[in-house]
């Protein structure tokens, strides 16, 4: 029997300053002022006609993204948090996390952030090394990403997540390790690190840059890992690196195979629906001039949910609710508890079988003590794991 899972919501920003060279999200330069006031007024309707999917729930985190949500100000965002809790409602201690890039002028609207209701903030910064933000195509230095953390501390933010990468081009082990002893002089609460990947339709990927060897790139992942758990940073995620209590409560809620609704362009959300007894993925128009347009359409029907914002959608079948499931939590370095795989896929325990216990006995993963999760050995081969659940 499937049961409601906590409810979060993503909100996409999809404009930013520069398209990054590496980026392949569904973002957008933004040539001339985004429009704003029109963007928040479609949120606005997108999230009620959603409604539907809540299914009496409150919210227990938003994330905004993007894009670059600190293009909009202080005023649109407050205006959105508003709609979202007149429309739905929140928990008590909702988390309510914002990204924002270092440039000046962001900077000047975090304390506006703040007071609209943003609690945690998460900054791009990528890198420390000017040479690296270059190659990388960002629109900050090293000075400017270091002002952006003393802002955001100014203006009240006591829960910052720092966003960097490793593996950038031409990168030694000693500018990673240098990257991160940066970070950590800045005590951030949260640090977000990960590997740079070239994505296709992206212009690395046309045109790809001299990146670090597998031998290199091993020995930044162990160094780092190292020092930042000297420095008291627990990973518990695959990229996420956390001061006790600190870790990012919306991702955990994707990670545990929780439900989320997503508002804007090309936003993608996942909704259980007990009483139909399936789970449902949506997402909504992606390029930003359709999306504003689509007000004006007719609303779409997606499985029986009506939508004039929706792009498309899929119900999860329950031979794919396995993988669905393990992609997730198995990303979570302490695992998900066992009780989750049945409450949240409506399956049995032996639906994860036979692959699970050849993964056992490979070392690769464990069922202790009420927990599904990797061993040390599944984390680091944690994709083939997986592909032993991808069907053929």
């Amino acid at each position: 029997m499937l049961q409601l899972p906590p409810l979060a919501l993503y909100v996409h920003i999809p404009w930013c300053i520069r398209k990054c060279p590496y980026c392949d999200f569904n973002s957008h330069q933004a040539n001339d002022e985004a429009p704003e006031a029109d963007y928040v007024a479609a949120l606005r309707a997108d999230l009620e006609q959603d409604l539907p999917l809540v299914q009496g729930r409150k919210l227990t985190s938003i994330f905004f993204g993007g894009g670059t949500p600190s293009i909009f100000s202080a005023k649109a965002i407050e205006q959105i948090l508003q709609d979202a809790e007149q429309l739905v409602g929140f928990d008590d201690d909702i988390e309510i996390t914002l990204e924002a890039n270092p440039g000046t002028f962001e900077q000047e609207r975090f304390c506006g952030f703040r007071q609209a209701g943003v609690n945690r903030l998460s900054i791009g910064i990528q890198s420390f090394n000017d040479t690296q933000l270059t190659l990388l195509g960002r629109v900050h230095g090293r000075n400017e990403a270091l002002r952006a953390v003393e802002m955001a501390r100014a203006a009240g933010f006591d829960n910052i997540n720092l966003d960097l990468m490793h593996g950038l081009p031409q990168q030694s082990v000693a500018d990673a390790q240098a990257d991160l002893q940066q970070a950590i002089l800045l005590a951030p609460e949260h640090v977000s690190w990960y590997q740079l990947t070239i994505e296709q339709n992206t212009v690395f990927y046309s045109s790809p840059p001299r990146l670090p060897d597998e031998e290199i790139l091993a020995d930044i992942q162990d160094e780092g890992i190292a020092l930042l758990a000297q420095a008291g940073y627990r990973q518990y995620e695959v990229s996420a690196y956390a001061q006790p209590g600190r870790q990012a409560r919306h991702n955990i809620n994707y990670w545990q195979f929780g439900d989320y609704l997503g508002i804007g362009a090309g936003a993608h959300g996942k909704i259980t629906l007990p009483i139909q007894a399936h789970i449902m993925r949506l997402w909504k128009t992606r390029l930003p001039k359709h999306y504003l347009q689509s007000r004006d359409r007719i609303t779409q029907s997606i499985y029986g949910h009506s939508n004039a914002y929706a792009g498309g959608g899929e119900i999860l079948q329950q031979t794919s609710l396995p993988l669905e499931f393990l992609l997730n939590g198995l990303r979570l370095v302490d695992g998900v508890p066992v009780d989750y795989f049945h409450q949240r896929t409506g399956l049995p325990l032996n639906a994860l079988e036979p692959q699970w216990s050849e993964l056992m006995q490979k070392g690769l993963v464990q069922l202790d003590q009420g927990v599904i999760k990797t061993t040390a050995l599944g984390q680091r081969f944690l994709n083939n794991v997986l592909e032993a659940y991808t069907e053929n």
